[in-house]
This record gives structure tokens, C-alpha cells and sequence, in this order.
């Protein structure tokens, strides 16, 4: 979340201010910035199949879903090197 919670306090915005101000250090190859974020992803399919556009139509798709589980969608990256990797798992 990038908005101060209500009910933190001045010492919180100093250690956010401290975590912030890694990012404006410059590059060290003994100590890379490395960051990692991971995002759980619904894996959906169609229950019928959309039906084509026609001339002054949009296609039209049917809200209706399948669950096929779930997958975990990883992003890595080392920003002062401008290095990034992505991978998604198959469940």
C-alpha cells in the first residue's frame, strides 16, 4: 500500500523514509539492491466460446467461467543494473 496508515506514527515514516532512501544509494557489486514480489493469479477458461464480431458488433463473451486453479507469478529484479526476471509456476 503506498499511503501512510492512520494509525502509524512519525517513527514510521522514518523507517519507511530509510528503506526508500536504499533505493538512491549507488550501485555496490558487494551489496545489490535485489527486489522480489510475488502475485497469486486465478487461471480461468471460457464455459462457451465468445461469439465473433460482426460489422458494428463487439465481440461478444459469456461472463460465465471455469476455475482451472491457481498459479504464483514471481518478478525479480536488481533496478541500478536495470535486471529483471519473471516466472510463473503452472500451479
Amino acid at each position: 500500500m503506498w499511503c501512510i496508515p492512520p494509525e502509524q506514527d512519525a517513527d514510521f515514516v522514518a523507517k519507511m523514509e530509510d528503506v526508500l532512501d536504499v533505493y538512491a544509494l549507488p550501485y555496490d557489486e558487494m551489496c545489490p539492491v535485489i527486489c522480489l514480489d510475488e502475485k497469486p493469479y486465478q487461471l480461468l477458461d471460457e464455459r462457451r466460446e465468445p461469439l465473433s464480431m460482426k460489422a458494428g458488433s463487439p465481440q461478444r463473451v459469456d461472463n460465465e467461467y471455469e476455475r482451472n486453479g491457481t498459479c504464483s507469478i514471481f518478478v525479480m529484479c536488481e533496478p541500478l543494473l536495470g535486471w529483471h526476471h519473471a516466472d510463473a509456476g503452472e500451479r
